[in-house]
């Protein structure tokens, strides 16, 4: 089985995962080429990172990839996007997807009317950390999910996790929500600690998302959360029968005595092929603090190219468009509720909900 080969058109920071992710993983995926706006730029990563780039499109093109990644900033994905699609190529997109319903119901179009092949590289329901409870959720453990709250990723990353977590398809909501800002000490950054006592205003969105079914879910969140040695992260998860708290799973066996488990990482049987050494020796120590780290990151985002050549070959979407675009669409109410201060923000019908 030969690797699938892609490009990455972007140079940003995004995009260097699925360029590492080749290089780890060389018997699956071939990087043709890492798309740069400028030669200078193309010039200093290949220097930089040991891969091959270019600053010619047409150059990408000739290399004739399986797909093409786009991780370009998240303003110009969907604009991106169109480009290849017109060029016939699949396209993995960096989340989101879009940013304003036009361009979510825009990408919808392209793949009902003219065929594109269009999948969105969402990876935090693959974290270890984050599959174990879903995985205890899809086994019924809790019982029927009714609440979540949510404290561990923002926008749509959040929406998604919400979802899955709630086992939510399409359903009509109504949101309310505020945005605060804080004072907080900085203490870590994408670069490295931060120890010169600087402090920054932080905002923090918090909103409450009631479902058509009655589930309902709290979304609390702050970026400083991601890159912060004093802002931690938390996941509440009830049902009927359990609750999944961080790393701690507590619910009712059909005897109707109750456990409670220390949620060790879950990795599915389908993605083996990526478990790195890294991997297994976090996953292994059990922390009950919820930490999501780089390696899992990596990790996730390989599973969603990995399920690219089901998809290519066969057109099954393990992460289907629908729920990417319904991700995306979800994150803007939550944007909206933030800053509407308890005023209710109300959905719509969305061509994918058909």
């Amino acid at each position: 089985m030969r690797p699938l080969s892609f490009i990455i058109v972007g140079s940003g920071f995004r995009s260097l995962f699925f360029a590492r992710i080749a290089k780890r993983y060389p018997e699956l995926f071939h990087l043709n080429y890492l798309l740069c706006r400028t030669e200078e730029k193309a010039e200093r990563l290949a220097r930089e990172q040991q891969i091959p780039t270019t600053a010619s499109p047409e150059l990408c093109q000739e290399s004739s990839p399986d797909f093409v990644v786009v991780a370009v900033g998240r303003g110009d994905v969907c604009t991106v996007a169109k480009e290849w699609i017109g060029r016939g190529f699949p396209v993995l997109l960096e989340t989101p997807a879009g940013e304003t319903e036009e361009e979510l119901k825009e990408l919808w179009e392209l793949k009902e009317k003219r065929g594109a092949r269009i999948q969105v590289a969402e990876q935090y329901h693959h974290y270890p950390v984050m599959a174990a409870g879903i995985h205890a959720v899809e086994l019924g453990k809790l019982g029927e999910p009714y609440a979540v709250s949510l404290s561990v990723a923002h926008d749509y990353h959040g929406a998604s996790l919400i979802r899955k977590m709630l086992r939510m398809g399409f359903e009509p909501m109504i949101l309310r929500g505020s945005r605060y800002t804080f004072p907080v000490r900085q203490t870590d950054s994408r670069y490295g600690p931060i120890t010169d006592g600087s402090i920054k205003d932080q905002e923090r969105d918090q909103v409450t998302i009631e479902f058509a079914s009655g589930k309902v879910a709290f979304y609390d969140f702050s970026s400083i959360q991601y890159r912060s040695f004093i802002r931690s992260r938390h996941v509440n998860v009830r049902g009927r029968d359990g609750e999944w708290n961080d790393t701690v799973l507590r619910y009712v066996k059909g005897d109707f005595l109750t456990v409670e488990e220390k949620m060790m990482p879950y990795r599915a049987p389908r993605y083996q092929v990526l478990e790195t050494e890294e991997l297994k020796d976090i996953c292994s120590r059990w922390n009950p603090i919820l930490t999501l780290d780089a390696v899992q990151d990596e990790y996730a985002i390989a599973a969603m190219m990995y399920d690219m050549r089901e998809y290519l070959e066969g057109g099954k979407e393990i992460y289907p468009l629908a729920d990417a675009l319904e991700d995306a669409y979800m994150f803007t109410l939550i944007h909206k509720a933030a800053v509407c201060h308890g005023d209710a923000v109300v959905s719509e019908e969305m061509p994918w909900h058909k």
